[in-house]
């Protein structure tokens, strides 16, 4: 799921949205969300023993998989963040542009 987010949310937000704090914070919270739903996913198959188990044998969680989870999702929500600052950059090269052809006088 929070790949799917980090295809589709970051890089238009970026272009979208001028003040990098509020892109940041907008990413923030719909990657919080998405990263919420999906661990609760993942906790409640575990439990329930649905297949192969994202975190081990229930109820014996393997430690060693659970910071390999923190550690995937952290590097997932680094890579939307660059994207956003990606976005904002192309955004502002592209309204530099423009606003250095429109002040050119016609004469």
């Amino acid at each position: 799921m929070e790949i799917i987010v980090l295809l589709l949310v970051p890089l238009p937000l970026g272009l979208l949205v001028r003040h990098r704090t509020a892109g940041f914070v907008a990413y923030t919270a719909v990657h919080a969300f998405v990263f919420t739903f999906q661990s609760l996913v993942l906790v409640v198959g575990w439990a329930g023993g649905v297949g192969r188990s994202a975190f081990g044998a229930f109820p014996a969680a393997d430690m060693g998989e659970v910071w390999a989870y923190g550690a995937v999702n952290l590097v997932v929500y680094a890579v939307g963040l660059g994207l956003l600052v990606a976005g904002q950059r192309v955004a502002g090269r592209r309204r530099a542009e423009q606003s250095a052809v429109d002040v050119t006088p016609v004469g």
